[in-house]
């Protein structure tokens, strides 16, 4: 199994991109993510590095059942987690369905967050390495 995150557009408020899961044959899911803009990988209002990382499920009060993102350089507490707006991430990821402007204030959000969440949830592994591109 392979899951790569593919950024496609950085607006300078946020990132915009594609999460795919490929099994040995073909992309088995696919689903959009949304990460803050590339500031020089400085916390809490940087998206990460690109590169690969181990990826384990983890539980919160706050966040429920995610994953953690282990092994970011100068990085802790990265996590792919539900969220609908880029003013709700401080380095994280978050998935959802498709891309709306939900709130109205001229900037692309995810939609089917959680339901997106937990689809991945059931479908990777505890562990897993994802490929950021």
């Amino acid at each position: 199994m392979k899951v790569v995150l593919n950024r496609l557009v950085d607006t300078g408020k946020e990132t915009l991109g594609a999460l795919t899961i490929h099994d040995e044959i073909k992309e088995s899911f696919s689903c959009k993510t949304l990460e803050l803009s590339w500031k020089d990988n400085k916390t809490n209002v940087s998206c990460i590095p690109r590169g690969e990382y181990l990826a384990i499920v983890r539980f919160s009060e706050k966040h429920g059942e995610h994953f953690i993102i282990k092994d970011v350089e100068d990085r802790d507490y990265i996590l792919v987690h539900a969220a609908n707006y880029h003013s709700q991430l401080r380095g994280c990821i978050a998935v959802g369905k498709s891309y709306s402007d939900i709130n109205k204030d001229g900037e692309l959000d995810v939609t089917s967050s959680r339901d997106t969440l937990d689809s991945l949830l059931s479908i990777l592994p505890d562990s897993f390495y994802i490929n950021i591109i």
